[in-house]
């Protein structure tokens, strides 16, 4: 998991859970189901516009709400390489790393990237780059365990991996 790069898909503050994947579709367990509803009470151009390794840029508190385990699951599925937000709710943070979803913290880059600006993400080093505008933004990169942890595709894939 060295760097993502793709097409920005904006949001504002607060978007939560609910509405990445509303409660409606929760029985659902496979994540092409998941994906195919995806922003759909946000965003209803969301499903047909994405493209795989496209990249979500939103504002404070992304992934607020309840607790569950399907947005960032829907997220992931749907072809979105990585999130970049100034703050994550704490659960979907933890949320998405646990399913190998890459996730950044950036303030500043949640200010200024806009939609469809062209960005690469350097997942070692933190660094988001909007190859648009040249700015580069520095994120909080994460630890080495947590990258192996996306890497393998989530927390269960990890251990598994730990215990061969």
């Amino acid at each position: 998991m060295e760097q993502a790069e793709g097409t920005v898909i904006r949001y504002e503050d607060n978007v939560d859970t609910d509405v990445i994947i509303p409660a409606r579709y929760l029985a659902a367990s496979d994540p092409a189901e998941l994906a195919a509803h995806c922003m759909e009470d946000l965003d209803k151009t969301f499903v047909s516009r994405v493209k795989q390794g496209d990249i979500i840029v939103a504002g404070k508190n992304f992934g607020c709400g309840s607790s569950r385990e399907h947005a960032p699951i829907a997220i992931k599925a749907s072809g979105i390489s990585c999130v970049i937000a100034a703050t994550f709710a704490r659960i979907f943070y933890r949320n998405a790393i646990n399913i190998g979803l890459p996730i950044i913290e950036c303030p500043g880059a949640s200010e200024e990237i806009r939609e469809g600006d062209l960005v690469r993400v350097n997942f070692d080093t933190g660094v988001i780059t909007n190859e648009t505008t040249g700015r580069k933004y520095q994120g909080q990169a994460f630890p080495p365990f947590m990258q192996k942890i996306i890497d393998d595709g989530g927390l269960i894939n990890y251990i598994n991996d730990q215990t061969k």
